[in-house]
C-alpha cells in the first residue's frame, strides 16, 4: 500500500504533460493551447513560423494566460534541426502546422509540399528517435478523399435536406488525392499511420471536414465559415466559387478540443487508428444557405457573385464520425447557428483585427431565438 501511495505522489509532481503544438499560433493551435493551459497543468510550447496574417495577435493573448507554463517557438518544420530541439522533452505532439490553400498548391506545388509532407517527415522522425515515445496527433483533411463524385441517381450539388446517411463518408473510402494540396496532406496521413504501424508510435490521424469557430481569420482558401461572416459585417461581396449547392459539415472548434482531449485521454486504444471528423448530418450547410442565415440574422442582403468552380471541390462532404464515437464516446455539441453566433461574438470584442468596415452594417445581437432554422 505505501508503495502505491509513493507512486501516486511521485506520479503528481509537476506536470504529467509536456504539450508541443506544431501551428500553435494558427487558430485551432492557439485554442487547443487555450484549453490546455486552461483546465490542465500541462506545460505547452507552440512551435510557429508566424507567416499566418495576425497569428501574433493569438501569442500575445496566450502569453497573458500562461506565462509560466507557455514556451513560444519561432520556427519552421522544414527545419530539421528545430523539429528534433522542440520534440526532445515532449510527450505529447499535435501536428497543425500546414499549407492550407488548394489553390496555392496548384500555383506552388515545391513549397506545398515541402511545408506538408517533408514537414511531417521531419515531425516523425523526431518522435521515432525519442526516449519518451511521444503521442502524436496529425489533423489530416477530407481532401484526401478527391473529388467524391456524387452517388448514382444523384446531381452534382445537393441542398441539406437532399443529404442522408448515404452521404456521410467512412474511413474505408478510397483515397483520391487529386490536386497537389491532396497529395502533400495525403502523404503527410499515410506517413503518419505507417509510422504509428512499423514503429509503433502511437499517432492518430484526424482527417478533418470544415472547422469554425472564436479566432478564425477566415479567408476564400481556408475557413469559409468566418470568412463569409466577416464579409457580410464588413459589407464586402462574397465570391462563390461554382452554384453554392456545394454541402459541408461544419464542426465547431470548442468540439474539436474535446475530440483531441478524448484521444489523447483514450489513446491506448486511439493509437495507430484513422478517423473522419466532422459535424456530422445534423451540422451540414450549403454555401447559399449560410448566406440565407447570415441575412436573416442581419436583417440585410449579402452582396455576393458567382465564380467557376475551382479544381478538387467536392460537390458534397459530410464526415461519418461513427468510428470516433465509438472508440472513444465522443460527438459533437454545437450547431451550426451556435458556432456562427460565437464568431460573431469573437468579432466583436477583436474588430480591430480585422480589415475595417468598408460599409457600416446595421446588426442586431444574435440569440439562439434569432438564429433561423437552416432551409429544409
Amino acid at each position: 500500500m505505501n508503495g502505491q501511495k509513493g507512486r501516486e505522489k511521485m506520479k503528481r509532481v509537476g506536470p504529467s504533460r509536456a504539450v508541443l503544438i506544431f501551428g500553435g499560433a494558427g487558430f485551432i493551435g492557439s485554442n487547443w493551447a487555450h484549453f490546455l493551459l486552461a483546465n490542465t497543468d500541462a506545460d505547452v510550447q507552440i512551435f510557429d513560423n508566424l507567416s499566418r496574417a495576425k497569428v501574433e495577435h493569438n501569442v500575445r493573448w496566450l502569453k497573458k494566460m500562461g506565462a509560466q507554463r507557455l514556451k513560444v517557438t519561432v520556427a519552421d518544420v522544414r527545419d530539421q534541426e528545430a523539429v528534433r530541439r522542440a520534440v526532445f522533452a515532449a510527450n505529447e505532439i499535435y501536428h497543425f502546422a500546414a499549407q492550407v490553400a488548394v489553390t496555392t498548391s496548384v500555383t506552388d506545388p515545391r513549397t506545398d509540399f515541402e511545408i506538408n509532407a517533408l514537414g511531417t517527415f521531419n515531425i516523425l522522425e523526431a518522435a521515432r528517435q525519442s526516449s519518451l515515445h511521444p503521442f502524436l496527433l496529425f489533423t489530416s483533411t477530407n481532401k484526401v478523399y478527391g473529388h467524391l463524385e456524387p452517388a448514382a441517381g444523384r446531381r452534382a450539388t445537393a441542398l441539406r435536406h437532399e443529404c442522408g446517411e448515404q452521404d456521410c463518408i467512412r474511413e474505408s473510402q478510397p483515397l483520391d488525392f487529386y490536386s497537389p494540396y491532396g497529395c502533400s496532406k495525403g502523404t503527410a496521413d499515410q506517413y503518419v499511420h505507417d509510422y504509428a504501424r512499423m514503429f509503433g508510435l502511437p499517432a492518430v490521424v484526424f482527417r478533418m471536414s470544415c472547422i469554425a469557430g472564436p479566432r478564425q481569420f477566415g479567408n476564400e482558401d481556408q475557413g469559409w465559415v468566418a470568412h463569409f461572416l466577416y464579409s457580410a459585417l464588413q459589407g464586402r461581396p462574397i465570391s462563390i466559387y461554382g452554384d453554392g449547392k456545394q454541402v459541408r459539415d461544419v464542426l465547431a472548434v470548442q468540439d474539436l478540443l474535446q475530440a483531441f482531449e478524448a484521444a489523447h485521454r483514450y489513446r491506448e486504444t486511439t493509437g495507430g487508428q484513422v478517423y473522419n471528423i466532422g459535424g456530422g448530418l445534423q451540422n451540414t450547410i450549403s454555401l447559399l444557405e449560410l448566406i440565407a442565415t447570415i441575412e436573416k440574422l442581419f436583417g440585410k442582403p449579402v452582396s455576393y457573385r458567382f465564380r467557376p468552380s475551382r479544381p478538387g471541390d467536392q460537390p458534397v462532404y459530410i464526415s461519418d464520425f461513427s468510428k470516433l464515437q465509438q472508440h472513444v464516446g465522443w460527438s459533437p455539441r454545437l450547431s451550426v447557428h451556435e458556432t456562427v453566433e460565437n464568431i460573431y461574438a469573437w468579432w466583436k470584442q477583436n474588430r480591430s483585427l480585422l480589415i475595417p468596415a468598408v460599409v457600416s452594417m446595421p446588426v442586431r445581437e444574435p440569440s439562439v431565438a434569432a438564429m433561423p432554422e437552416i432551409a429544409s
